[in-house]
């Protein structure tokens, strides 16, 4: 039986490799993006419904849950890929880089969170909140982005147990480094993807379908009964310390 997906941030990276496998298993989805021309043509690409969002804003996405839901039907699932990214340390991070990172990730996290609240606990369903290595262990110049990907963390614990009783379940991805347009100035660098590739136990850079697997379980309802979970997709970052080479 075919489902309902909404997926925020759905035009590249991890959340058009959502959108493709889902579709790839016969699911309805919808997608929003922020740019009108690159959403319009990924959504055509897709032959998808779609919208331009700005997920930073409650009312926004409260409409925008409605209008999903008279396009495709009863939501079974929505996915926050919605985010940016900055590495940098905190003594150098100017006040609109910290608050357009806590709005882009974490602001974004609780608009979706506070729409699923309110749309989908009459029939349930699950959320997939994305969250990244940084909020699980110390990574050096990323207090920005750790403190808004932590708060999501936590934001994934009590929404979990919030809308339990209503079978609306909540889990987060925390990935490590992964190959998408918004990491290139990282990727493409020799030196800052060598030094990446050294933190990754595996060897490798993520790619998007490796978080988009994880992700994709967490929405299908033949998983309903895990909630409150974080699942790490790093390459081993967040756990593994690489043994010294003799």
């Amino acid at each position: 039986m075919s489902s309902h997906y909404l997926i925020i941030g759905g035009t590249s990276g991890i959340g058009l490799s959502v959108a493709e496998t889902l579709l790839s298993l016969g699911h309805h989805v919808f997608i929003t993006g922020r740019n009108p021309d690159k959403t319009h043509k990924k959504a055509n690409a897709l032959n998808v419904p779609f919208a331009v969002l700005d997920a930073t804003d409650f009312s926004a996405v409260d409409s925008l849950f409605e209008r999903a839901i008279n396009t495709i039907g009863v939501l079974n699932g929505v996915v926050n890929c919605a985010g940016s990214i900055l590495i940098k340390p905190a003594h150098l991070t100017q006040q609109k880089e910290y608050d357009d990172i806590i709005s882009m990730n974490l602001t974004t996290a609780f608009a979706i969170t506070k729409a699923a609240g309110k749309h989908m606990t009459c029939e349930g369903g699950s959320v997939v909140l994305v969250s990244s290595a940084a909020a699980l262990t110390g990574i050096g110049n990323h207090e920005a982005i750790a403190a808004a990907k932590a708060g999501i963390v936590g934001l994934t614990l009590s929404a979990a147990a919030t809308y339990a009783s209503s079978h609306l379940r909540f889990n987060a991805v925390a990935p490590g480094l992964i190959e998408t347009p918004l990491t290139v100035g990282l990727t493409t660098n020799p030196l800052s993807r060598q030094a990446s590739l050294s933190m990754h136990a595996l060897g490798r850079l993520g790619q998007p379908q490796d978080v988009a697997s994880a992700i994709v379980f967490f929405l299908l309802p033949n998983n309903n009964w895990i909630t409150g979970q974080i699942m790490a997709v790093d390459g081993g970052l967040s756990v593994i310390k690489q043994k010294t080479k003799s």
